[in-house]
């Protein structure tokens, strides 16, 4: 028997797994998810250690605009701009 993944939806494997003590796992995992290892990190801090959870974690932190992210860190600073 072998540890290999068919991808076959139903098929009793589990989903992908991100392993943090692998510096090589989270490292191409930062590649395919376009994030930064740190990122990758703190993620699974988060959803824990899922790559679909992690990725929908990542999407849904960059969802806000830069603007709303600026409010964020300088509160009012909307009110500033007028």
């Amino acid at each position: 028997m072998t540890n290999e993944k068919s991808g076959s939806p139903g098929d009793g494997i589990e989903p992908d797994r991100i392993d943090l003590n692998s510096a090589q796992a989270v490292s191409e995992w930062a590649r395919k998810l376009d994030s930064t290892e740190m990122q990758i990190r703190d993620a699974i801090t988060e959803v824990g250690n899922r790559a679909t959870d992690v990725e929908m974690h990542l999407k849904g932190s960059r969802s806000t605009t830069n603007t709303e992210r600026v409010d964020e860190v300088v509160p009012n600073s909307a009110d500033t701009k007028k």
